[in-house]
């Protein structure tokens, strides 16, 4: 079946996986399968992991096509170590990670997660727990500014807020374009801009209803401690909030973050490297990709192999 997402900086996160016939690696975000598939590809079997329902179709065609080499766990990041666990392989040679929400996604008006495409202002990937319109329509003006200032980085925070408040107030929020709209009158109506007004307002919702930072970061831990010495993750990442996430922990892991006070307690992990980074920064997409795939344009990847260190854990 044709995918309707392109994995972006495919080649790259490949050659920084490095598969080989026989590993074991973790695609935690499987999506349509194109990395899994790209791993297949190469004789290694693949774990998938995604907490969203509807990616089984594309699960059901990888599983047809490589029999006996993929199995699919419904977890988000933070059960990485657990779906691990529960398939019974003893040892984890890689894992990436593609953070954010999916073309698919984004092309599912039903989802919520467009400003583009009216739908129900939904957003959750697992189809469980409060949504953007339990947000918008029950947050108070302080605690709904302060969300989209920290998910979203948007400097009218408060202006949005109060217009959405004061909106509420008549009608609550149940529709993706009736939110954008609002959005875009709050700030002016800048349509002209190179963005939509509403882009960063959604991400922050996004964000929140998803725990996306939250579960960046658990995942991050969990596949430190999942995989074998020699492993290798890869992280691709499309803003600054993901990206600095992963940016610290590579950091951190590899022994290259400033040292702290002599006087601070440091458990003695710490000192231990956990990673050693296969590349100095982050690697970005080529004008050629970008050409074909927009959403390339932001992506940037971030890759280590792990080394035979403890765990790395924070001073007690």
């Amino acid at each position: 079946m044709t995918a309707p997402h392109a994995p972006v900086l495919l080649a790259e996160v490949i050659e920084a996986l490095s598969p080989q016939p026989g590993d074991v690696v973790i695609d935690a975000t499987f999506g349509a399968g194109g990395y899994t598939r790209a791993i297949l590809a190469t004789g290694a079997e693949a774990i998938g992991l995604d907490r969203d329902p509807t990616v089984q179709p594309h699960a059901d065609a990888v599983a047809n096509d490589f029999p006996g080499k993929f199995t699919l766990v419904r977890t988000p990041f933070s059960g990485l170590a657990e779906a691990f666990e529960g398939t019974g392989k003893p040892r984890l040679d890689g894992a990436v990670f593609d953070i954010g929400v999916s073309s698919m996604q984004l092309d599912q008006a039903e989802r919520g997660f467009s400003f583009m495409r009216d739908g129900p202002l939904d957003m959750r990937m697992s189809n469980e727990g409060q949504s953007a319109a339990d947000i918008v329509n029950t947050y108070d003006h302080g605690p709904l500014a302060h969300l989209l200032k920290l998910y979203g980085e948007e400097r009218q925070s408060g202006r949005i807020a109060t217009a959405i408040l004061r909106r509420r107030q008549a009608e609550p929020f149940t529709r993706t374009l009736d939110l954008a709209e609002v959005v875009e009158k709050a700030l002016g109506g800048r349509r002209g801009a190179p963005t939509h007004p509403a882009t960063r307002t959604f991400q922050a919702l996004r964000i929140a209803v998803n725990d996306e930072l939250g579960e960046l970061e658990a995942g991050l831990a969990a596949a430190e401690g999942a995989l074998a010495p020699g492993g290798r993750l890869a992280v691709v990442t499309f803003h600054s909030l993901e990206d600095r996430i992963v940016k610290a922990f590579f950091t951190e892991r590899s022994g290259n973050a400033p040292g702290g006070s002599r006087h601070a307690p440091v458990a003695i992990e710490t000192r231990k490297p956990s990673f050693t980074l296969l590349f100095k920064g982050a690697r970005e997409a080529g004008d050629a990709e970008c050409a074909t795939n927009p959403r390339a344009r932001s992506a940037k990847l971030r890759a280590g192999v792990r080394t035979d260190a403890p765990v790395w854990r924070a001073a007690a």
